[in-house]
């Protein structure tokens, strides 16, 4: 069974095609990146997936489980968890109280629960030095790193993650990608990732998809779709694609 399958996923923003029939299968513990140009309809999709935009037709399934009339809250509590691409903490809260809110989505838990469970991952992202610092005090590349410790919190079985590398400097890439792996090697969660690190997505996806203009293009491993003529085409222009072949 598919850990997050979407089926002919399509959204419409008035007259604007934002998708076109879009299909996306995730396997229990596979790293799947999302890529494409810039207005491909990435995050739309994220979007979508996550219940911020409902779609215009399709369908979505997490686990076998048809979560497209689902809340966004609901859908986070069924197991489905997003990082954004412009990260969205609590300016007034504490980097422990950050994540406590995202631990929160597990109902039942007292808070002296909810503080140990946030330090435990905080601990585990090599970030409890932080824990008690507002969010204010740290560097960019901490932040994005609280931002993904809150979304484990909620304990996701599919991982959403809408450019998590950007902004950040070669180091911290190198710090990101070397905790995805270690997150999912433990986890054995499945993992979504938007990103235009092109070396970081040949390095970490088993499998790539590729959007244009709202429509799926290409899919394959990371070495048939570099090779791909439309996704050549798509992000070069036809010429570049021509030149290769």
């Amino acid at each position: 069974m598919s850990a997050l399958q979407a089926t002919g996923i399509t959204k419409r923003f008035g007259g604007l095609l934002a998708l076109s029939e879009v299909d996306l299968t995730v396997d229990p513990g596979e790293f799947v990146a999302l890529i494409g140009p810039n207005g491909a309809g990435k995050s739309t999709l994220l979007n979508v997936l996550t219940g911020l935009s409902a779609p215009t037709t399709g369908r979505i399934a997490l686990d076998g489980r048809d979560i497209t009339r689902l809340s966004t809250h609901d859908r986070i509590r069924a197991g489905l968890g997003r990082t954004f691409q412009h990260g969205r903490l609590f300016e007034r809260l504490s980097v422990i109280e950050n994540v406590m809110v995202g631990a929160a989505n597990r109902k039942g838990r007292s808070e002296a629960e909810l503080r140990s469970t946030a330090f435990a991952q905080l601990r585990r992202m090599g970030l409890e030095r932080f824990a008690d610092q507002p969010i204010s005090a740290l560097t960019y590349g901490n932040r994005r790193m609280v931002e993904l410790t809150r979304v484990l919190a909620c304990e996701p079985r599919v991982l959403l993650l809408d450019e998590p590398a950007a902004g950040l400097n070669t180091g911290e890439v190198e710090d990101l990608m070397a905790r995805l792996r270690a997150i999912r090697a433990q986890d054995k969660i499945a993992i979504v990732l938007i990103e235009h690190n092109m070396g970081m997505v040949m390095r970490l996806a088993e499998r790539v998809v590729v959007l244009n203009f709202g429509v799926k293009i290409a899919e394959g491993t990371p070495a048939e779709v570099q090779a791909d003529p439309a996704v050549l085409s798509a992000y070069l222009g036809e010429g570049a694609a021509h030149a290769r072949h």
